[in-house]
């Protein structure tokens, strides 16, 4: 998505961010550039000078607490993971000046060089494993994903993707049936080990390095939440898509780097069970997130990614009886409608 160059002059944003930037003595002179955007109002400039280099955070207050961002930044600098170390911050302003990760995404990598996923893979799941055990000293403090949380974000398919943007009607039997994969998919989380949750660890938010990989960003939502979530958004990642096979070994290699007390909650088979159906709440989240930031916000950059979000539940239809009506939906209401570009 390229990043447009914008000017302090035509900019009072930036011109306020270069004002609290120049009396910074580390980056006193230097010239913030555009480092990436994401779909929130949040914007990032690199400000470089030799080897030298920071992230300026520009998240207006108005539209962005970042008070989660620098508290949850903390806890994972104690657990001795890779993420931004906050260097200043001007919270009222909505100015942040952060260390930097380094310019190489997870997904420019996988995409350049997919015979590197099994390395990367590794490490983003060896990292994971290391959040949620040493998260467990920190996730009483994160907010939960609870019932209302978990339904609200269901709501989301149904609401912005289903009926807003493609024009869906539901009638009583089709709510029906909509209520029913919400309660499984509601109990299904609510039935996991709750660990420390990222909420959004997948390829565009994790940064290769050459020390303590990967990188980790875009941490502010977490939660106190089900295990298996970030390991949904990392191996059935919205912007990448894996054979279904090669998923399933990765989340299995993940379950046995799980703890003895993971194990006597599940098994390999629960575990699975619990993945898959995760799976399916985060991609019904995650679509019509997609479909709002094209019709609210005016981002339809991330509609392409829709039809790839849902094929991961309709590649479940086989397993899961329950699943038969979202997925006729999706099949017979949904897809058509997006891959003829609707």
């Amino acid at each position: 998505m390229p990043i447009r160059e914008p000017s302090a002059e035509s900019d009072p944003r930036l011109a306020q961010l270069v004002d609290w930037l120049s009396n910074i003595e580390q980056v006193a002179g230097m010239n913030p550039v555009p480092a990436s955007t994401d779909a929130s109002f949040r914007r990032y400039f690199r400000l470089q000078a030799g080897e030298t280099s920071f992230i300026a955070m520009d998240a207006p207050p108005a539209q962005e607490d970042s008070t989660a961002f620098v508290r949850v930044a903390t806890y994972l600098e104690a657990m001795q993971l890779n993420a931004p170390r906050i260097v200043e911050a001007d919270l009222e302003q909505g100015f942040l000046l952060l260390s930097d990760l380094g310019v190489q995404p997870y997904l420019d990598i996988l995409n350049q060089a997919p015979d590197r996923a099994d390395a990367l893979y590794a490490d983003a799941m060896r990292a994971l494993a290391a959040i949620q055990q040493r998260g467990d000293a920190y996730q009483s403090s994160l907010p939960t994903y609870d019932d209302t949380l978990l339904r609200f974000e269901l709501s989301l398919f149904h609401d912005w993707l289903c009926e807003k943007h493609l024009g869906i009607e539901f009638g009583p039997d089709d709510e029906a049936a909509w209520q029913a994969v919400c309660d499984l998919l509601v109990a299904n989380a609510l039935d996991q080990s709750q660990v420390f949750v990222h909420r959004d660890y997948h390829s565009r938010n994790l940064m290769y390095s050459d020390r303590n990989n990967p990188g980790i960003l875009d941490f502010q939502d977490a939660v106190e939440g089900p295990y298996t979530y970030d390991l949904v958004s990392l191996l059935k990642d919205c912007y990448v898509r894996w054979p279904a096979d090669q998923v399933r070994g990765w989340a299995l290699d993940y379950y046995a780097l799980l703890d003895e007390e993971a194990h006597a909650h599940a098994d390999a088979d629960t575990f699975l069970r619990h993945f898959e159906l995760m799976g399916v709440q985060r991609h019904l989240k995650a679509a019509g997130i997609f479909a709002r930031l094209n019709l609210r916000d005016g981002k339809p950059g991330y509609l392409a990614d829709i039809p790839r979000t849902l094929h991961y539940i309709t590649e479940l239809a086989p397993r899961y009886e329950q699943l038969q009506a979202l997925v006729s939906l999706i099949n017979q209401r949904c897809l058509p409608q997006l891959e003829s570009g609707s």
